[in-house]
């Protein structure tokens, strides 16, 4: 019988070295203080980060300072066109994967025996036990609550129904043997696991696999009504990958872990145990999230008490600058398969495609590619707007295209919006909607129509043209050929 094809990071990092600019590496000696994050700032973060940045090829730090041996990995996600690449696809036809996918769930199996994520062991009972000098987390900004996990893989099980989850939570070294964990409320599945165990008084056991195949951490980043409480995302990267992800049990907790993880970190969530974040550094920040702001420190995170740390030989740290395009191939790709998912269920072939775009993080705005055919499907645009909002709650904005604009080109996009959108005719607004705690605007000091911290306006801007006028909104057509016949290669 032939062996199932292993997918884990470091077959991603080979297929990335095999692309013409897509992968760096460096041996200079790189300080995790900041220093790191703030190198691939500007070779290749891109996103909502502070300019000037942009969108450049993956890095591996092979030389971290107060790590011997240890390597650091930045950046795999932060190109549409590299995570197309790794999921075998093209950019375009992501969101339709991953809704796909997600339709057709293979769940992890648990394998037997030593996995190659657990080569190495460290218990946290031996006495030269410490966090910071076993995980090279980097911290992102000087302002930063202190040393950050931001690529953690966290996986627990409900204490009642035994259902398992996969989720990514910001992690901060606080001590030798503790992580505080932030639980956003209400949005992710973990933290409802956790408020069930201390309400029957008992631990959480609970994993974060570090350095994993990025099938498994964008399928991860799945969000209700795609998937509800009780559904483990592993299995939407099974299915991505045609292969069920392997689990190692862990060796201290009754849980599992990635198999083939770089890092595994073994511990419990404490029952009625809060924290404040920068307990250590004072700052009164975390770290920089996804829209662009250094967020602030929270006085009411969680603690793991970690009972192991396991890792491979020579293992590869991962990592990602909050606010990167990274994060928004994370965030913004399972969204795009989720829009696809409700509004094609309601208005089948309708729906051409779905963008994410980059200046929203990946959650925040949406660009929706809408075909109209006939008359009655004047208004029908609209609607699709109104799904994707309710198959999302954390859009606040979304933007309505015809089939001939490019909807993953915001140049495009923004063209649509100058000759084809009026704004007193085409914008509409649904004020009042819970939407994202981190953005800054949604909150009553900013404007009055916010009556909570998270509470916002979300948009409908139309830039399609109405059915009865199509034929005057025909772009100017161009000769189809092949150019590559006059620039060989200048194209590929």
């Amino acid at each position: 019988m032939e062996k199932a094809r292993e997918y884990d990071l470091r077959e991603a990092l080979n297929l990335l070295s095999g692309m013409k600019g897509q992968l760096v590496e460096t041996d200079v000696e790189v300080d995790p203080e900041a220093e790191l994050s703030g190198v691939y700032r500007y070779v290749g973060a891109g996103g909502t980060v502070k300019r000037p940045t942009r969108e450049g090829p993956a890095m591996i730090f092979n030389n971290v300072k107060g790590f011997p041996g240890a390597r650091v990995a930045i950046g795999l996600l932060a190109s549409r066109k590299r995570a197309a690449a790794i999921l075998d696809t093209t950019p375009d036809r992501l969101g339709w994967l991953l809704k796909e996918a997600a339709g057709k769930p293979l769940q992890p199996v648990v394998a037997e025996g030593p996995q190659p994520c657990q080569e190495v062991v460290h218990y946290a009972d031996e006495p030269d036990f410490d966090l910071n000098k076993l995980i090279p987390a980097p911290t992102n900004t000087p302002d930063d609550a202190g040393p950050y996990i931001t690529m953690g893989m966290c996986y627990a099980s409900h204490p009642d129904t035994g259902l398992s989850d996969v989720t990514i939570h910001r992690l901060c070294i606080q001590s030798r043997d503790e992580l505080s964990i932030f639980f956003t409320p209400g949005a992710r599945h973990i933290g409802a696991m956790a408020e069930r165990a201390e309400q029957l008084g008992q631990k959480l056991p609970i994993s974060v696999s570090i350095g994993v195949d990025p099938a498994i951490e964008i399928a991860s980043c799945f969000e209700p009504p795609t998937t509800p409480l009780g559904f483990n995302e592993l299995s939407i990267a099974g299915a991505l990958r045609g292969s069920p992800v392997r689990l190692a049990k862990c060796l201290t907790v009754n849980e599992h872990a990635i198999a083939n993880a770089e890092y595994v970190i073994e511990g419990e969530v404490l029952p009625g145990v809060r924290v404040r974040e920068d307990q250590n550094r004072n700052t009164g920040y975390a770290m920089p999230e996804f829209p662009g702001y250094t967020g602030p420190a929270s006085s009411d995170c969680w603690i793991i008490k970690v009972k192991a740390v396991t890792h491979r030989r020579d293992p590869i740290m991962q990592t990602c600058i909050g606010p990167s395009e990274e994060h928004v191939s994370m965030a913004g790709i399972p969204t795009e398969a989720s829009i696809l998912t409700m509004v094609d269920k309601a208005m089948p072939g309708k729906l051409l495609n779905v963008y994410c775009a980059s200046a929203g993080g990946g959650k925040y705005m949406a660009v929706l590619q809408f075909k109209k055919t006939v008359p009655s499907d004047e208004g029908r645009q609209r609607q699709a707007a109104l799904l994707a909002f309710s198959a999302f709650s954390e859009l606040k904005h979304i933007f309505i295209v015809d089939e001939d604009v490019d909807c993953f080109d915001m140049n495009d996009v923004l063209w649509a919006m100058n000759t084809r959108f009026q704004g007193d005719n085409d914008i509409i607004t649904i004020p009042g909607v819970r939407c994202h705690p981190l953005d800054p605007s949604n909150d009553p000091l900013f404007t009055p129509s916010c009556r909570d911290h998270g509470i916002a306006c979300k948009t409908i801007f139309d830039c399609t043209v109405p059915f009865n006028l199509k034929e005057r909104f025909v772009r100017a057509r161009f000769k189809e050929l092949d150019a590559s016949k006059w620039v060989p290669g200048l194209l590929d």
